[in-house]
């Protein structure tokens, strides 16, 4: 199941899977890599939580994936679509203990309001809803 999230609520395109957090990781990679991202930054926000404030959280990533083409493609029409650089992608534990799946929809970011970087964007979004779907 996909959904898109409304954009007053966050701006981004969900899917919840039925498998669990470890092999949801390895499949966002992999779907990742078909689409011509790599996995550039990985926050782990659980360990992060847990040394910096002391506190349990579920395990929680934030994956920064970066396609070079695009990237460079927007940086060229805007120099400060870097602000949207790298695409973020999460992967947490649901309370069920499978896997969701959330990734940022370019359209619903400030590139959505700039001329040259409108389309550029919607490419972008068009290959992470290939991505969620593989999964």
């Amino acid at each position: 199941m996909t959904d898109r999230m409304d954009a007053t609520t966050m701006p981004g395109m969900k899917k919840a899977l039925t498998t669990d957090y470890d092999t949801a990781l390895a499949r966002v990679a992999e779907a990742l890599a078909g689409e011509g991202f790599g996995v550039l930054t990985e926050i782990d926000v659980r360990e992060t939580l847990r040394k910096k404030l002391g506190v349990e959280f579920r395990r929680y990533k934030i994956l920064g994936a970066c396609n070079p083409p695009f990237a460079h493609r927007a940086l060229s029409a805007e120099l400060d679509a870097g602000i949207m650089l790298p695409c973020n992608v999460l992967v947490y534990e649901g309370d069920d203990g499978h896997a969701v799946v959330v990734a940022v929809d370019p359209m619903a970011t400030f590139a959505a309001h700039h001329e040259a970087l409108r389309p550029i964007a919607a490419e972008v979004r068009e290959r992470l809803e290939r991505v969620i779907a593989r999964l």
